[in-house]
């Protein structure tokens, strides 16, 4: 599937499709992404400028702003971030893919930058594209946390919830030639350092 069949099936999805808490209460749905926000506080440095990219509704980018981080919410899907606005007027949001971030940012770079269950669902060729998009619009030394699974038995997602896998190997050697440094946490998710690539 291509990054623009994701986007568009996303889009398109009732929003208590998008995730499984909904189901349960949106209550449940809220927390989650409170909870989400709080772990990434742990390993984000207090008053970071931070971009969540593949926000979706604000879940977690919101919760993340009002412990005191300048976010920037950023999806493709305007439908997503007409959600979250309703919810909370004051956060920056941004209707971009991978590519577009450049054009917002220009030669400002942020501190960290986040994207959850978002990685996932792209095929290894667009998630190297993003990630690479990603990085650049991290500052050198900054913070990415990106849910991009390892497995012993790496596969592609063949739907848009499909979920993509890669070999260790396979992430290394993303890591150096994209310019990431793993970073040690107990975060469910890899965290790394932005440093430049080829160290």
């Amino acid at each position: 599937m291509s990054a623009d069949d994701v986007i568009q099936a996303w889009d398109r999805a009732d929003p208590t499709a998008i995730h499984p808490l909904r189901q349960v209460s949106e209550d449940a749905y809220w927390e989650s992404g409170k909870a989400q926000a709080d772990m990434l506080a742990t390993v984000i440095p207090g008053n970071a400028k931070v971009m969540d990219f593949g926000c979706g509704d604000g879940r977690v980018a919101i919760p993340l702003a009002a412990l005191g981080y300048e976010v920037t919410a950023v999806d493709a899907s305007q439908r997503m971030l007409d959600r979250l606005t309703e919810r909370t007027p004051d956060i920056t949001t941004v209707q971009a893919d991978a590519d577009g971030i450049a054009g917002y940012l220009g030669r400002r770079r942020m501190d960290a930058v986040y994207a959850l269950a978002v990685l996932i669902h792209h095929s290894y060729t667009d998630c190297l594209h993003i990630i690479s998009r990603l990085r650049a619009a991290t500052k050198l030394g900054g913070i990415l946390v990106l849910d991009w699974p390892v497995s012993d038995q790496p596969a592609e997602a063949d739907s848009w919830i499909g979920v993509t896998s890669w070999s260790p190997q396979q992430q290394a050697d993303a890591c150096a030639e994209i310019g990431l440094e793993p970073v040690g946490s107990k975060l469910p998710w890899g965290v790394y350092r932005a440093v430049k690539a080829g160290s």
